[in-house]
């Protein structure tokens, strides 16, 4: 499967299997986040796998969905703002550099035949506190991260001449 293949099958899944992720698979997509450019190369991101079993009651608040800690395993990513590039007029891209990371984790797993669901939605307290970040470190995004419990709905997307412009607005 091309980039391509793997980007038209990437869904947002809510339905997850309890069956476990092998190991070789984990590291992949762990391994993906360590490949993803960042500004500078500065990679001011870290990743927190949390093992669901016995933490569902923990990740139910950070987001109250059931089907969020259904898989095995939830991925945290978090930024390190204090270690990222800040471009010329001030901007840090700490958050930038995780999201990409994230990206290039949801679409390996996705290479691989597991889901996943991109969760902006959850409560950055509860976050901070179920896993201990120290001061200065921000919760990004989570996901779940397992194997798909159901088919794949069709996606609908806007045609790409109403998202793409060229030389001027």
């Amino acid at each position: 499967m091309n980039v391509l293949q793997t980007i038209a099958r990437r869904y947002s899944v809510r339905s997850y299997s309890t069956d476990a992720v092998a190991e070789e698979a984990l590291k992949n997509v762990l391994d993906a986040a360590r490949l993803a450019p960042t500004a500078h190369n500065r990679q001011p991101f870290q990743v927190i796998v949390v093992h669901t079993a016995d933490r569902k009651e923990d990740l139910a608040r950070i987001y109250p969905r059931p089907w969020f800690s259904e898989p095995p395993l939830v991925l945290g990513m978090v930024s390190i703002p204090e270690a990222s590039w800040h471009r010329g007029d001030g901007m840090a891209y700490d958050v930038v550099d995780a999201t990409i990371a994230m990206d290039h984790m949801i679409l390996t797993a996705t290479s691989l035949g597991l889901g996943t669901c991109w969760v902006a939605e959850f409560d950055p307290d509860a976050a901070r506190e179920v896993l201990q970040l120290p001061d200065g470190v921000q919760p990004i995004a989570f996901t779940p991260l397992g194997h798909p419990a159901q088919e794949a709905p069709h996606k609908q997307r806007r045609p790409l001449d109403q998202l793409v412009r060229y030389e001027r607005w």
